[in-house]
């Protein structure tokens, strides 16, 4: 069980300095066109379409599971925070399963939208030729990304028989 531990942590891992690499290519970029602006009076062609169709939904969805894995998910457990330890046991269990089930589901429907996507070459409207079907797989990675943290997650509560 450690090495599947191990193995999600650096997966996770992975997408997560992913999407840190595609946050810092955002910035050059744009810093880029707003300098070519300033000091040219001129402008890099697509820099919308690239940061609203790649660099953002990488940065967003790559992320996913590296912030679930170390419990940096927003929660709101006021009162389950007052209730017994086996209470707050039970609770996580469910929260886990059902993220489980949703993550899941996300991953399987977005997975079937970037085949479809790649299959038929989709493109955005734009004054060029703007390919976006790459950017569609950074869904179904990062929810399969929280899929197994959160299944990480259930693995080391149940091990240690208490809610993370």
């Amino acid at each position: 069980m450690q090495r599947l531990m191990t193995a999600i942590r650096w997966l996770n891992i992975g997408s997560a300095t992913l999407a840190s690499a595609m946050m810092v290519l955002m910035m050059l970029h744009i810093t880029l066109d707003v300098a070519n602006r300033y000091f040219f009076n001129g402008q890099i062609v697509g820099t919308l379409e690239v940061v609203s169709f790649y660099y953002m939904v990488a940065l967003v969805f790559l992320a996913f599971g590296f912030v679930e894995l170390k419990h940096e998910n927003i929660r709101v457990d006021l009162f389950a925070q007052m209730m017994p330890r086996p209470v707050q046991f039970a609770l996580y269990l469910l929260a886990c399963v059902l993220g489980l089930i949703f993550f899941g589901m996300l991953f399987w429907q977005t997975l079937h939208d970037a085949i479809r996507a790649t299959s038929s070459g989709e493109e955005a409207m734009s004054n060029f030729r703007f390919i976006i079907w790459p950017s569609r797989w950074s869904l179904p990675i990062g929810f399969a990304a929280a899929f197994l943290a959160v299944m990480a997650n259930l693995l080391t509560s149940v091990s240690q028989r208490k809610a993370l």
